[in-house]
């Protein structure tokens, strides 16, 4: 007969209630749906912006694709900020309601100026660090890295998904379609926070911290667990940014078409949540998740390393990109949650900001690297470049700590 786990045992400590289940769900929909909205723009844009009046202009037509992120980072640490002292929900509202006009202006824009203007009103609209603070509010400590991995799970999928809808979508409606169905979408996420997303707890625990108003800044920024935490993040995306400068590149040197690329990226991306399962978990159930981060920080060097040396069939960066994904995929989901524990908890929505704004800087800086490095030398040398980066976040993980945990019973757990 199958025993069950009595409701005060440890193991019922790392399983998610109803109530945190549905949370973090909810909250993952919401990056879910945003997060469609930004990338199905992604794969067909560069194509369609020629088309605009000013878009012949290669610079313009970048500057429209990054200033998203841009504006975003810029703004992820106000909105963060602004969640901590005038709550979660009304924050994310705000901030969808932002990245909806930008979406419905990009949609009826004639030219590039419009439509760079739309991007960045867009970015504007940073919810990230708020939703990974209601997130963090609304879960114990115990199953918060399995919430964040929904997220980063959601996201994910997502990015699949969007690599095969996309040019079909963009063909049977244009881009400027797909720009539209992002407010669309941006405007059923508000509808989700509002009616589907329960209210985080008012509990002692984080009633009086979340709606503080002294919060210590300076703390936030200078702490030394939350600074090795934040070069973990932008050292991880400015790697992603780095070797896609150079992947698509040679697998079009291969012979593969463009359009074919998703064939590789499709399930190099599902292989890689596959297998982030076991080592989450392992670092949850065992207070491990820091030993984890440094091990997976040091194979995912590994792993560039070989990009380096054996990208000679499509094969070949198949495997390599089902590898890489796995130690990015575990990253990704482990990274909020030691922020969120590491955080003094009146500054939990700041410390987030800093850490999204960390990690759009990465995006930025990763991306640009990648493009001087391979235009100066060759794609062997970025990945080696990025081999270093990865190296020098491991060193700066080695003074990590991990984080003192609550452990609390289901029947402890926050409720509405």
């Amino acid at each position: 007969m199958a025993s069950t786990a009595h409701p005060d045992s440890p193991q019922s400590a790392f399983r998610m209630t109803p109530l945190e289940r549905r949370s973090s769900l909810a909250l993952a929909s919401i990056f879910a749906l945003r997060m469609l909205g930004l990338f199905v723009i992604l794969p067909v844009f560069a194509v369609y912006a020629h088309q605009l009046p000013g878009g012949e202009n290669e610079f313009l037509v970048g500057v429209t694709l990054g200033i998203y992120g841009l504006t975003q980072g810029i703004l992820q640490i106000p909105f963060g900020a602004a969640s901590d002292r005038f709550g979660r929900k009304p924050v994310i509202a705000v901030g969808l309601v932002i990245f909806a006009a930008g979406s419905f202006l990009a949609a009826f824009a004639d030219n590039i100026w419009l439509t760079l203007i739309g991007r960045a009103i867009q970015g504007a609209g940073a919810i990230s660090a708020a939703v990974t603070a209601f997130i963090s509010d609304s879960v114990r400590e115990t199953v918060l890295t399995k919430a964040m991995a929904m997220v980063g799970a959601s996201i994910g999928l997502t990015f699949a998904l969007s690599l095969v809808i996309s040019p079909p979508l963009a063909k049977a409606f244009g881009v400027d379609g797909l720009f539209f169905l992002t407010g669309v979408l941006a405007v059923l996420a508000i509808l989700v926070v509002k009616f589907v997303v329960p209210d985080a707890s008012a509990s002692p625990e984080t009633e009086s911290d979340t709606r503080s108003t002294s919060v210590r800044w300076q703390r936030v920024f200078f702490d030394p667990q939350l600074v090795r935490l934040n070069i973990a993040i932008f050292a991880l995306h400015a790697v992603l940014t780095g070797i896609f400068i150079v992947v698509p590149t040679r697998l079009i040197e291969m012979k593969l078409p463009a359009v074919e690329h998703w064939h590789i990226y499709l399930p190099a991306v599902l292989v890689g949540f596959l297998f982030m399962g076991p080592p989450i978990m392992i670092g949850e159930k065992k207070a491990k998740t820091v030993p984890i981060l440094r091990i997976v920080t040091l194979l995912l060097c590994l792993v560039l390393v070989l990009f380096a040396f054996l990208m000679h069939s499509v094969w070949e960066i198949a495997f390599l990109l089902a590898l890489f994904f796995m130690c990015f995929n575990v990253l990704e989901a482990t990274l909020p949650g030691l922020i969120s524990r590491s955080a003094p908890k009146e500054a939990k929505g700041l410390a987030l900001g800093i850490y999204n704004t960390t990690q759009n800087l990465g995006l930025f800086v990763g991306g640009a690297a990648g493009g001087w490095i391979s235009q100066h030398f060759n794609a062997e040398t970025v990945f080696i470049a990025a081999a270093f980066v990865m190296l020098c976040s491991f060193a700066s993980a080695t003074g990590l700590r991990e984080p003192v945990r609550t452990i609390r019973q289901p029947g402890d757990a926050l409720e509405v």
